[in-house]
């Protein structure tokens, strides 16, 4: 019986090792795979990252071809490291520590070494690669711009980092993917698809040929040309009125919510982030924390709109029923509320109906709107909440949906907001604790896009499309469905023409009147937005900021505008100006009014950014 169960224990062992055995040389290829892993080198051919052109077919940004020295550091031999770090302008300390850096990310897997050698450094490295086994040359294209604006709308390339390929296995270590912009919104459109190459090698480690002759190689795929909203030459002109200024200019087409203009100030040459300074140029950008020209101030800046959010406020008060059209309205020197506050008004003609106080910009006017508004509710909760949904109706208080990769939400502050700043129940508040806003002062914030996208909305008399930047993927000729879907705000149609109307009217007789262009009905809206700062605690008021916000012709609008210009005193003198400038160059492609263009072209407020701050407020010289 023992001698029995002796034989049967060695005849399944001898089974079980016969099936393993079997399976493993028959059906199990993974050790085959790796294998053939460390006797097949794998080589990426990157495609040409697709064109980008602006909306009248004007080249914006192509390509140029690049030289990336690659490692794969298990292959690397002794070599005359001082002769190499010569040819490659580095010092050896660089080479040890990028050679340390690659090798942590894989010493079997090539990493970029050098990037972006320029076509002579290649000639020099090329014919002597042969000495330094381990390394090899890899040719890319990088982006060369055809323009010296839009950095802050083009974006630009730049290596991807761990993270990103930890979370797309697409990438790998030393690619190149879309940051900021156009480039990081439509990465996937533009960058193609790279090709595979399949190297077989020997025992020796070289190179024999393709891999199964080439039956798995793969060519690249050319990525998508695009086509921006963006006119070129108004961009460019743009960025010429804001030179020595900080803010932002932002045109839309009413019609169909195409940008035609982004220009965030200031900004830099897109050029700078291409080939080996592109590092260094980013830390010159990057660490200027008073300019700030990485920020997009159009996208990401949160204001007081000012003044153009009185139209808004009328809009408002009309729809909810508290003031008719031909009731006039007066003013002594401001608003008087909560016995001995009051919010102060320029001097101006007195009692002023609905248009007369838009063209005039009355603060008592609005105050006394935004108060009817607000107290026709039991509650200043309740009031506030439903004046609040008529502004997020225009797209106000959230993100717009743009295109574009940043962006802020600004704020239209709630009942509960101002529940918590009053402590409430623990002390009540009314509609005159938050009557700045009827003035688009106070907790109001919006960044300048929403501001022209109220605009654009006033302009088509109650709706607007989505603000966008892609005009269409050339060869495709799509845009998303997003863009061409129409937004209906919660004010009825019949309201926004006497709004209209005052806007017009500030462009003959009212406070822009100074600016007005021939030929061209302009319907706008000027603003001093307050600026205030807190420091240790204390509340201090620096020089206002200059707002504009316009669209023309008053009928059939071909571009809505929004301008801002920070500390730039008051609406008419910077952001007018330039507003009135942008919309004549777009409609007639030529400038008459030569006087207002040499004020702005050659005007600087760098004096004013310079200004020392000593904790006292600014002197605001109007």
């Amino acid at each position: 019986m023992r001698k029995l169960l002796l034989l049967a224990l060695v005849l399944v062992t001898g089974v079980v090792f016969a099936a393993r055995l079997f399976y493993l040389q028959i059906y199990d290829t993974s050790y085959q795979k790796l294998s053939e892993n460390n006797a097949i080198k794998v080589v990426y051919d990157y495609p040409q990252r697709g064109y980008i052109f602006d909306r009248n077919g004007k080249l914006l940004v192509t390509n140029q071809p690049s030289y990336d020295v690659m490692v794969i550091p298990r292959n690397v031999k002794p070599l005359d490291t001082l002769e190499f770090c010569a040819l490659l302008k580095i010092t050896k300390e660089d080479f040890i520590s990028i050679y340390k850096k690659d090798s942590i990310y894989s010493t079997r897997l090539p990493s970029v070494f050098i990037p972006q050698l320029t076509k002579s450094e290649y000639a020099a490295l090329s014919e002597k690669m042969y000495k330094y086994e381990g390394f090899y040359i890899q040719k890319r294209s990088l982006r060369d711009y055809q323009v010296n604006h839009s950095a802050n709308v083009l974006g630009y390339i730049s290596e991807v980092n761990e993270r990103t390929i930890k979370e797309n296995p697409y990438y790998q270590m030393g690619e190149l993917i879309g940051t900021g912009g156009v480039e990081k919104q439509y990465e996937d459109i533009l960058r193609g698809t790279k090709g595979v190459k399949y190297i077989q090698k020997d025992r020796f480690n070289r190179d024999i040929g393709p891999y199964k002759e080439g039956i798995y190689d793969t060519l690249p795929t050319r990525g998508h040309d695009i086509m921006l909203t963006i006119d070129a030459a108004l961009q460019d002109y743009g960025e010429k009125l804001m030179v020595n200024k900080r803010g932002g200019i932002i045109a839309i087409e009413p019609e169909t919510g195409e940008i035609l203009a982004l220009v965030a100030a200031p900004n830099y040459d897109p050029s700078l982030l291409v080939g080996r300074d592109r590092s260094k140029n980013f830390s010159k950008l990057y660490y200027d924390t008073i300019a700030k020209p990485l920020y997009d101030r159009v996208l990401q800046g949160e204001y007081p709109p000012g003044s153009p959010f009185k139209t808004l406020t009328a809009l408002i008060g009309l729809q909810e029923g508290v003031i008719a059209l031909d009731e006039k309205i007066y003013c002594h020197g401001g608003y008087n509320y909560g016995g001995s506050k009051k919010l102060g008004c320029h001097h101006h003609a007195t009692p002023l109906s609905m248009i007369g106080g838009i063209a005039n910009s009355c603060n008592s006017y609005f105050a006394t709107v935004y108060r009817r508004t607000i107290d026709k509710y039991p509650t200043p909760q309740e009031g506030i909440d439903h004046w609040r949904q008529h502004l997020l109706s225009f797209g106000l208080g959230n993100y717009l949906g743009y295109d574009l990769p940043v962006g802020k939400k600004g704020l239209i502050p709630d009942s509960e907001y101002y529940n918590h700043f009053y402590q409430y129940p623990k002390y009540n508040w009314y509609s005159t604790a938050t009557i700045s806003n009827s003035i688009g002062q106070g907790e109001v914030l919006l960044t300048p896009i929403q501001m022209v996208n109220f605009t654009t909305t006033i302009a088509n008399r109650g709706y607007y499309y989505t603000p966008h930047i892609l005009k269409k993927i050339v060869d495709l000729d799509t845009i998303p469905h997003k863009f061409t879907e129409k937004h209906l705000t919660s004010i009825d149609q019949k309201y926004f023409e006497p709004v209209v109307e005052g806007m017009n009217d500030v462009y003959h007789y009212g406070t822009a009147s100074s600016i007005q262009i021939p030929g061209i009905e302009i319907c706008g809206k000027t603003g001093t937005a307050e600026n205030y700062i807190r420091v240790n605690g204390k509340r201090m008021q620096l020089t206002d900021h200059s707002v504009f916000v316009a669209f023309a012709p008053k009928d059939n609008p071909k571009i809505a505008i929004a301008v801002f210009v920070e500390n730039g005193y008051w609406g008419s003198r910077w952001a007018g100006r330039i507003a009135g400038l942008m919309i004549e160059k777009y409609l007639h492609g030529e400038i008459s009014r030569k006087d207002m263009e040499d004020y702005v072209l050659n005007g600087s407020l760098m004096e004013e950014y310079n200004k020392p701050y000593t904790g006292e407020p600014f002197k605001i010289n109007q």
